[in-house]
């Protein structure tokens, strides 16, 4: 789940909490082009105001508009949830500006008690995934633990949709390269910790939405308990700071935990890996050293840029090629010279 679509349900739970009322949207299916994938969340209050999107603004302005015009109850004239379906005329794709004639099915559904968006929330912010199930005819929803995230369905009258909280990058060490890799990552949406004992490094740090903390790497990586949504790097080249905190990374479900260094350095550090902490050849296979895609970069910025593009496919279940690794690729280069 992105920050928005959590931040949707948060000002969905504040404004039930105001007495006020609301419909939430999510986008069930789409065809051709789209700004938002399946799964993504809207909510419109009864003034008409807005939180998250399922279009960039062409749908949800229609929808404004008719909360404006007859009411936040025309959304869902009988009170029950309705699946709504846009752009599928050409004429209407162009009136409504979706990009390319795209098709976005979505889900209408009018909260209240039964919609459970306080659980949902709570849930959330414990970490843990969930398939939120909701009633067409009753508009009751139910909650169970998910382990994937599944395309949202509606079948026999029953709309599911998964959720899972944010993906989260842990990042070890507040140097300059620490500060370009989390400013970009930022962007991506990450759920972003940076931990650094150094009082030096971290004295100047102000990147706004990162968290900081100045526990030891190892204490941080082991409390935080990384899950299939966490990724873990080291930028500090420091083996007391680094190798305890990859240690209980490589032991945990992390779906990336790279280190930066040069190949040297790298394989130094998974022969201390091996025989000081006794990681096993399997582990030590998850482990990204040298971090980062190979693009030829040089600069800090080129460099985070480089670690976040592996971070994301590793994230996006994308299986590189050995070739892009920056080790690999390095390697290949001085047999060719």
């Amino acid at each position: 789940m992105q920050a928005a679509d959590l931040n949707v349900l948060l000002a969905c739970q504040g404004w039930l909490g105001q007495g006020r009322q609301a419909v939430l949207l999510t986008v069930l299916r789409t065809w051709g082009s789209s700004p938002r994938p399946p799964g993504a969340m809207m909510a419109i209050r009864d003034d008409a105001a807005v939180a998250g999107s399922v279009s960039g603004g062409c749908i949800e302005d229609d929808l404004i508009a008719r909360v404006r015009e007859t009411g936040l109850a025309s959304l869902c004239p009988d009170g029950r949830p309705a699946l709504v379906r846009y752009g599928v005329l050409a004429e209407e794709a162009r009136r409504l500006g979706i990009p390319c004639g795209g098709t976005l099915e979505l889900v209408l559904e009018p909260l209240s008690e039964h919609s459970r968006i306080d659980d949902t929330v709570r849930i959330l912010q414990q970490r843990q995934s969930l398939r939120r199930e909701v009633d067409m005819r009753t508009g009751a929803a139910t909650l169970e633990p998910v382990a994937a995230d599944p395309e949202p369905r509606l079948h026999d009258d029953r709309f599911s949709c998964a959720m899972g909280p944010r993906n989260r990058l842990i990042v070890i060490g507040a140097g300059q390269l620490s500060r370009y890799l989390c400013e970009i990552a930022v962007g991506l949406d990450f759920d972003i910790l940076v931990c650094d004992p150094r009082e030096e490094y971290r004295a100047e740090w102000n990147i706004p939405g990162v968290r900081l903390t100045y526990d030891m790497p190892d204490d941080v990586v082991l409390a935080a308990q990384p899950d299939a949504r966490t990724a873990v790097v080291a930028l500090t080249h420091d083996p007391k700071l680094d190798d305890l905190a990859l240690m209980h990374a490589l032991q945990s479900d992390a779906f990336y935990v790279g280190a930066l260094g040069s190949r040297a350095n790298n394989d130094k550090r998974r022969e201390r890996l091996r025989q000081y902490f006794d990681l096993t050849e399997a582990q030590l296979a998850h482990l990204h050293g040298p971090a980062g895609l190979y693009i030829g970069s040089r600069t800090p910025p080129e460099i985070a840029l480089s670690i976040l593009a592996e971070i994301v496919a590793c994230k996006n279940g994308v299986q590189l090629p050995a070739s892009v690794a920056v080790g690999h690729a390095k390697h290949t280069n001085e047999q060719t010279l």
